[in-house]
């Protein structure tokens, strides 16, 4: 069972999210708030495992407040305005309700977050990861990754014999899921798996033919974990 609160400024908006809960298996709401600062009071002192929040709310941006919460829930981002769309995916959002929404939007919705659950919570979870790329979710297993490239609003993941994935996130969401001790940030656009390297010459790394920059602000953490 999903436990999840709504932050909305609306009240209609809240009863329409607190109905839809009621009408969809696998989803108990909690509680539903008018104001940002109340909801971040509640999840200071208990947690849940889904947010629907609101993007554009006069006190403060429902992407702001997302971006304090670290980690934070999964987030469902609700609003009616759709050219917040692209930040909300950056943000690693499980989807993006345009109001007004249907019961059936509203459910498939739910769904991705339970399915996201359900993976991450398997047994093998440490050697895996989950990652939504085009419009559905997909693991790979971390052991496959050579590296990640920066590339406008997209990561590519670069994968050891099988195709490359374009995931829409950010460079720091995506090294908060890789296992430290093997991943390591070597440049503003890339992140490198360690046990892949080839070799290390005048601050370029060499991976499967690929030659990599390392950047100044990264050199000598880099080389801190690479010696150990």
């Amino acid at each position: 069972m999903i436990t999840a609160i709504a932050i909305d400024d609306e009240a209609p908006a809240l009863k329409v999210i607190e109905n839809f809960c009621g009408r969809t298996e696998g989803i108990r709401l909690e509680r539903t708030f008018l104001r940002p600062d109340e909801a971040l009071a509640y999840l200071q002192a208990k947690q849940v495992d889904l947010l629907f929040l609101d993007i554009r709310m006069p006190s403060q941006s429902g992407l702001d407040l997302y971006k304090t919460l670290d980690p934070g829930p999964l987030v469902i981002f609700t609003t009616a305005h759709s050219e917040y769309a692209v930040e909300g995916f950056n943000l690693n959002a499980i989807d993006y309700l345009l109001k007004p929404f249907t019961l059936e939007r509203f459910q498939q919705a739910v769904n991705k977050a339970t399915q996201f659950l359900s993976f991450r919570q398997s047994p093998d979870q440490t050697e895996t990861l989950l990652i939504k790329a085009d419009y559905s979710l997909s693991r790979i297993r971390t052991g496959d990754i050579l590296f990640v490239e920066a590339a406008d609003d997209y990561l590519k993941i670069h994968q050891d014999n099988k195709p490359s994935l374009i995931v829409r996130m950010t460079m720091k969401s995506l090294i908060g899921m890789l296992p430290p001790g093997d991943f390591i940030r070597t440049h503003r656009s890339y992140i490198v798996a360690l046990r892949r390297i080839e070799n290390v010459r005048n601050r370029v790394i060499s991976i499967a033919g690929r030659n990599i920059p390392i950047g100044n602000n990264y050199e000598a953490a880099f080389f801190r974990q690479f010696k150990a």
